[in-house]
Formats: structure tokens, sequence, C-alpha cells
């Protein structure tokens, strides 16, 4: 077994990252042929999750197969290789297994212990099968992975441990209160009819809005989804279908909206939010100041070390609220000579310009250089103050709530800034879900994986022997039928009945050799380091390679005329 992950996620990539390097339907199917195309690899799967893109593969060299899935990955997501490098993890042989076990009992989810990885599994071993690009090794593998997750899932706790994704999002969107009591009667937009999707309308349903719509670029896939929660036992709820040209109509009615396409672009754009919310949202539909009251890391002043050859003394004023390096505040008091200085160095353009909202660099410096004129005049500016506070002007309640599920997003991240909208996408469930507790039963989960890990990798090397001794039982019994021809050329007057028990006696003879050998072969190649057990026997009994190989290859027919569709 040569099994070899190569991939990224949450854990190992920041968000952009694995927007940028999320894959298409086509592009993972291009992926997988090509990787089985490729020298090291025999094998191939891609699971591509909205926090993770893993391709898997069967390979006959280590060093070799890293390059090679790296560089695929790096290929087919369209992010350079040099940039895609620091974030990709590698996992080999049982480390492989332990992860896809970790993966599908929904330890290493985004929100721990969510459920919904098993079938995004599923669909990976099915897209794998439907290309011929899964081979006995990953089909093995899989399935095993699915086994494990449900027995994780009806053993332990861990659902406890954390909620799906979308109940995760939808508790991020009700700010920590009841789902059902934030839900009850809105209206809901459900943008997509994929799997995540449809979880989404169907926990909105149970949750007790009061209306669905359900936009799909395939008009049949939204309207059979909307049939499914309108005549569902446990969602029966008011939804129609409607077309994707519709979203912008129904976003102005909307309540809640759920998002999660295949799209390579914005679903939903900033302006098109802005105008959903316009007039339901006193005020206006972007609040500048109120957006710096709620991120207040990205409008007070940078650390002194950060400003580096700035010729303010920033210690003086650090501490003051709302400094700004370019503001009046900033420099209050000073002298013409360091104002001039002062401008120079903002005209520079060595300032990290985090509020993009304020004047450009140039129309600083010639604010600056005013007032240096106007302190060669009367000295220096008058005196040094504190500014006056920022004045917070509190967000109006949200008349929007979004939820972006997609990888890569659906809805522009600068909705961020809108008044009266709240959004919750992949990058604030990740912060937020850093800090969840961890359930006691995780660490019986892990003791599940690690069993099951040690169990299937002494199923596939006690599988890798077994070509070894049905080729040497073969060769026995050629012997013995050869032996028995001879003995019949010999011995011609010997009648059938004595004929008989002469071969079974010779059958005997030779099937208790060989059963203790082989039985004890099965048990040590089983155990960790056995591989080197069919080498040997292929040795002492000088069996011939091919027809092992040929033993292996019937072995592996037989597997897929009998496994399911």
């Amino acid at each position: 077994m040569s099994l070899l992950v190569v991939g990224l996620s949450h854990r190992s990539a920041p968000v952009s990252v694995l927007e940028r390097a999320a894959l298409s339907a086509d592009a993972r199917a291009k992926l997988v042929q090509d990787t089985v195309a490729a020298e090291p690899a025999t094998e191939a799967a891609v699971l591509a999750t909205c926090n993770r893109i893993e391709l898997y593969a069967d390979v006959d060299k280590f060093h070799a197969g890293v390059a090679e899935l790296s560089t695929l990955l790096a290929q087919h997501s369209g992010v350079g290789l040099e940039e895609l490098t620091p974030y990709l993890y590698v996992h080999y042989e049982d480390r492989a297994v332990h992860h896809l076990f970790s993966v599908a009992c929904g330890l290493d989810s985004m929100v721990v212990g969510e459920g919904q990885i098993l079938g995004q599994i599923k669909d990976s071993l099915a897209r794998a099968q439907e290309l011929h690009t899964a081979g006995k090794l990953l089909n093995d593998l899989f399935q095993q992975s699915l086994r494990v997750g449900k027995r994780a899932h009806s053993e332990t706790g861990i659902d406890r441990a954390g909620q799906s994704l979308v109940t995760f999002g939808l508790e991020q969107l009700a700010t920590g209160g009841a789902v059902e009591e934030w839900a009850a009667g809105r209206r809901a937009l459900v943008i997509g009819a994929g799997s995540m999707s449809s979880l989404a309308a169907a926990t909105l349903a149970r949750a007790g809005v009061g209306e669905i719509v359900v936009a799909n670029r395939t008009f049949e896939r939204a309207e059979r989804l909307a049939r499914i929660l309108t005549e569902g036992d446990d969602t029966a709820v008011s939804a129609r279908a409607v077309r994707m040209d519709a979203v912008p109509g129904e976003l102005t009615r909307a309540d809640v909206v759920v998002s999660c396409t295949g799209a390579t672009g914005l679903v939903l754009t900033a302006d098109s939010v802005a105008q959903a919310v316009e007039g339901r949202v006193v005020g206006g539909t972007v609040d500048l100041v109120a957006d710096a009251a709620a991120r207040p890391a990205a409008r007070t002043a940078p650390a002194a070390a950060a400003e580096e050859n700035c010729p303010l003394d920033l210690a003086a004023v650090q501490g003051s609220t709302g400094f700004s390096v370019h503001g009046e505040a900033a420099v209050a008091g000073l002298d013409a000579a360091t104002l001039e200085q002062h401008g120079a160095w903002v005209a520079g353009g060595t300032v990290d310009r985090r509020d993009t909202a304020r004047r450009s660099p140039e129309a600083d410096a010639e604010l600056i250089t005013a007032l240096a004129a106007t302190a060669a005049t009367v000295g220096r500016i008058p005196e040094l103050r504190r500014p006056e506070p920022v004045a917070v002007i509190p967000r109006p309640a949200p008349a929007l709530f979004l939820l972006d599920l997609a990888m890569p997003r659906d809805i522009d991240a600068a909705v961020h800034r809108l008044a009266g909208v709240r959004l919750v996408d992949i990058e604030s469930l990740a912060e937020a879900s850093a800090d969840a507790p961890m359930a006691a039963d995780v660490d019986q989960v892990r003791r599940i994986v690690s069993d099951e890990v040690a169990a299937f990798g002494a199923a596939q090397r006690a599988a890798h022997i077994t070509p070894t001794v049905v080729a040497l039982r073969t060769m026995a019994a050629d012997v013995v039928a050869g032996e028995i021809a001879r003995l019949d050329g010999r011995l011609p007057d010997l009648d059938e009945r004595q004929r008989g028990e002469i071969r079974q006696a010779v059958h005997r003879v030779v099937d208790k050799l060989l059963h203790a050998p082989t039985v004890r072969v099965k048990q040590l190649a089983a155990e960790p380091g056995g591989a080197g057990y069919a080498d040997a026997l292929r040795t002492l009994f000088d069996l011939d390679p091919e027809t092992v190989a040929a033993v292996s290859r019937a072995g592996d027919s037989t597997d897929k005329k009998d496994r399911p569709a």
C-alpha cells in the first residue's frame, strides 16, 4: 500500500487562498484523470469541500508522487506552485489513512463533529468510480472511512461537539440566540440547489421560516428542491422556485439569504445588496463612522515601530483616542520644520493606509504643507490638544441576514461594511469556530480512529500476501496433478476406487503441509512491517511473479464486478 494525500484546508491555509484554489466539478474530474495518467500514480480521487481540497492517490514512489500531485493541484487550481506550497500538507500510508478517517468523523472539520462530510466523501468516491480512477485501494479506503464515520456518530456523542456548518452559520446570524426564535416567520432566499443549499433550506424550514424561495441556474433543480420542502413530513413550508435572473427582486423582499453555488464569480455584489436594503435601513445603506467604531483596530494609530522614519513624536500622542498620523490632531502644536518633514514623509507613501475612505497621500501632503506655511508666520500650531472622540453611531439592527457557505465566496466581502446587513461567511465561521468548546467524546472518537487505522492496515497487508498464497496453492495443486498423471501411467491396473484413494491421500498430505505455513504467514503479514513475507514466500518456493500478478489482477476484476454501483 502506497497511499498518498496532498491537500490544503482551513487549518493550513487562509480563506483567501482556499477561495482561489477552489475547483469546479470539471476541474476536479480533469485533475484525477491527469493524476492517474502521471507516472507515479495508479489511482486517484479528489475530496473537495468548502474548506478543504485534497488529492488522494496510490503511488509507487513517495517523493516523485508528492512533487507530481503538488504540481497538478497548482495547475488545476490556478494558484502558482510557489504560492501554494507553503499551505500544502502531505500524509503517507498509515498517516494518510488516519487523516481520512479523522476527516470522516468530523474531527478535522471547521465545526467539530459535523456529519455532512460523510456525504461529501461518498460523492468523491462515486465520481472517482465513474471516471474509473478508483481502484481497489481507494475503494476500500473510502468505503471504510464511511463506515468509521458512521461508527463514530453512532457510538459516541461527537454530534454534541459541534453542529453542521449550516446550523453553526445560522447560530452566528442569530448572534447566539435560539435559531428557531430568530427564524420564525422570516422570508428566506436560498441560492443554489446542491447538497449544502438543500441542507440549509431544510434547516430553515424546520426552524420555522414563513417562506423559502429557491433560485438556481438549473430551474428544474430549484423546482425539485422547492417541491421536497413543500411536501416533506418534517419540512412542510411554503416554498417556490425562481430563476437566477429573479434574484435581485427576491432580494428586496428576503429577510434571510443563504448562498452556496459553484459559481467562480460573485453571485451577490455589495451594490446589489445595498440596493436591496435601501429604504429598509434608517440612516442610509453605508455607515462608515459606525463601521469605524465596529472595527477599531483598522482606525487607531499604528504602533510607533510600524511607522518607520515618521518625524512625529508618536509616543506622546499614541494613547489619544482617534489619533491618526494624517489628521489635524497629529500635527497640532508642531513647528514649521517638523510639519515640512512630515509632509514629505506622507508624500513618500511610506504609510500603510488602511482607511481608503480618507484623503489621498497627495492631499494630506498638500494640507500639511499649507499648515507649515501658516506655522512659519505664527510660529507653530497653537497647542497640542487631544482630538475629540469619534462619535459612535450605533449601527441599525440588521434588516437582511446573509449566510455565504460557498468557496469561492458567492457574496462580496464588502457587504460587511453595509449598515443594516449582517453577513456570515466561511472566513467569519472559521474565526468563530476556533474558540468552540471540544466535547469529551472527541477523545473516544480519536481512539476509534486509531483502532480502525490499525485494523485497516492489517487487512491491507494481509490482502497483499493473499495472491502469493493462492499462487503457492495453485503450484502445489499442479504438482499433485502431475504426479497423479504419472502414477496412472506407471500403474494402469489400478481401479477407479484405488486411484481416488491415492488422489485424496496426496491432496491431504499437501494441504496439511501448507496449512500451518500459509495461515501463519497471513498473520505475520498483517503485522506492521510484514510486507516482506510475501517476497520471502515467493523466493522460498520459487514462485513465478507473473503468476502472482495474474492472481492479483483476477482478484481486482472480481472486486469490481461484485462492487455495488
